[in-house]
């Protein structure tokens, strides 16, 4: 009954709600479907309560939630790994920074799940670089496989840790350490303690909350209109704060078997709070600078209700264009998610002037079987999304014909792996080919390949670029403007038509580039957008570079 109420709003709904949380508070759950049922019914009424009085019972009751079943969470507690619940295990094959990060915070909690493990040849292959050289004998002699040695080596560490640090210690680059790590695909398991990520507490205090006292608007919303309403509230977040909902997106990705970069490498410097006067927030987290693409600004966005994580927002910017991937989670679905991702847009025009959104076939359900199965290419198009590949707009036409013709129909699965094939687009203006998704920016590395392949030597790739923009010197330029100079020197050599610039369109180049390793992202991107000549040159040689 209580599942039935889930998205119910309205006079009465509030106190039938209480009464029947309290019922099962009042009896047992006897099964792990029961208890994860009836913990992501609390998690949904916490971020959408209809009055003051649900939202204290529904927050105390998962507060207290692991005290409260602590019998049927131990009984069940193999069921409920993954589950997200506080007092609970998550098991995940987390990359190289998240894993680090645990280590970091909750060290005594991770364990490997070596029944699970397939790299053990690999991990013994790379024992000697653990190893002290003292060591060497020993490994040179007995074979004791990786498990063996690395029990033997770990002392008073948990396995899992002892491993995440001795790939920190490696005498190689961070990038090299990673991706030796990402190789391995350990599974780890994160055993429940203190504070580690879960799903039933998690959040950060907001007030005033904000009561859902009338049922929610099912019609779909009016992006172009959306797009002209701008948020409550829009601020830069100070270091400390940006950390917070740094740590609190890393968490809500944990506690559900999920990894992010944008957020894994989050710059606590570049994170805004938007704020819409309903309770919904958005964080918007960039990227630390030696992370970053060559090209796109990428962003993660962290979608809260009432302080609660309910989703998160991948977005690439660029060319006035942005590129979403729109992710609800499982226990805030079929409930509002129209009416979010309409703000989605907003806010992405607002940050980053884009006035052309894409998404690309993954979101759309191509390799993507809960997509598919959720008929996500179906929720874009009605709402105004449309492909640009005329075989695709082929099939669109033949099935909304049979739409028409018969209302009950229903795209079959392989017609929706089908359509999910090419990109939607969406614009409230003229039509452009110049945006994310049309332009084939990976053509721009092709060239500076081609261009490198003569002659490999980075400074004076550095000093030459620095000789066509006219700059002396990169005194006054940050460690991380100093980087994004020397990762941009060989595009600058190769850039189409640049000794008939303007002094001004050089100089706004170099600003250009000094923003890319600026604290703020999208500053690059406005400026980027904003240099008319920069944006024909780039799209001229992602346009004539193609792939042999």
């Amino acid at each position: 009954a209580l599942a039935r109420l889930r998205g119910e709003f309205g006079v009465g709904h509030a106190a039938r709600k209480r009464l029947l949380v309290l019922q099962v508070l009042s009896g047992t759950l006897t099964s792990a479907g029961e208890i994860v049922a009836f913990h992501e019914l609390l998690c949904f009424m916490a971020a959408y309560p209809d009055d003051d009085a649900l939202a204290a019972l529904a927050r105390l009751s998962l507060l207290g939630f692991l005290s409260h079943f602590a019998t049927a969470l131990v009984r069940h507690r193999v069921a409920l790994t993954n589950s997200g619940i506080r007092g609970t295990a998550i098991e995940f094959r987390f990359f190289a920074p998240t894993a680090r990060w645990l280590a970091e915070r909750w060290p005594e909690r991770l364990r490997v799940v070596w029944d699970e493990f397939e790299n053990d040849e690999r991990l013994a292959a790379l024992l000697p670089l653990f190893a002290h050289a003292a060591e060497s004998p020993a490994l040179d002699e007995y074979d004791f496989g990786g498990r063996g040695w690395i029990d033997r080596m770990r002392g008073s560490h948990t396995d899992a840790t002892f491993l995440i640090d001795a790939f920190g210690r490696l005498a190689a680059s961070e990038t090299v350490r990673e991706i030796e790590w990402d190789t391995l695909d350990v599974p780890i398991r994160l055993e429940p303690g203190p504070g580690t990520p879960n799903r039933t507490v998690a959040g950060i205090v907001t007030a005033p909350l904000h009561f859902q006292s009338e049922p929610l608007a099912r019609s779909r919303p009016d992006l172009a209109r959306a797009l002209r309403e701008p948020p409550h509230a829009l601020r830069m977040l100070p270091a400390s704060e940006g950390r917070r909902y740094i740590d609190l997106a890393r968490e809500a990705m944990v506690a559900r078997e999920r990894d992010l970069d944008a957020f894994a490498y989050g710059n606590p410097r570049d994170v805004r709070l938007v704020d819409y006067p309903d309770g919904l927030q958005f964080a918007c987290i960039g990227v630390v600078p030696e992370r970053r693409l060559l090209l796109e600004a990428v962003y993660g966005y962290l979608t809260l209700k009432n302080g609660i994580p309910i989703g998160y927002v991948l977005t690439s910017a660029l060319y006035g264009s942005s590129e979403i991937a729109y992710n609800v989670f499982e226990t805030w679905r079929g409930v509002d998610a129209a009416a979010v991702y309409a703000r989605v847009l907003a806010m992405t025009r607002l940050i980053f002037g884009s006035t052309t959104f894409t998404i690309y076939p993954y979101q759309l359900g191509d390799g993507n079987d809960e997509a598919l199965a959720s008929g996500a290419w179906w929720f874009y198009y009605k709402l105004g999304f449309r492909p640009r590949d005329a075989a695709t707009r082929r099939r669109v036409a033949i099935e909304t014909e049979r739409m028409k013709r018969r209302p009950g129909h229903r795209s079959s699965r392989a017609t929706l792996a089908s359509l999910a094939r090419e990109n939607l687009y969406w614009q409230p203006g003229a039509e452009r080919d110049d945006v994310i998704g049309r332009l084939p920016l990976a053509n721009v590395g092709l060239a500076v390949t081609k261009f490198l392949a003569g002659d490999r030597d980075v400074h004076a790739h550095a000093a030459r670029a620095a000789v066509r923009l006219g700059v002396r010197s990169l005194r006054g330029a940050s460690p991380s403007e100093r980087m994004a100079w020397e990762r941009w020197a060989p595009l600058i050599c190769v850039l189409p038509g640049l000794e008939r610039w303007s002094t001004t369109e050089r100089r706004a180049l170099i600003e250009v580039v000094r923003a890319k390793g600026g604290e703020c992202e999208s500053e690059f991107v406005r400026r980027f957008d904003s240099h008319r000549r920069l944006r024909a040159a780039i799209a001229r040689m992602a346009r004539s570079h193609i792939p042999d």
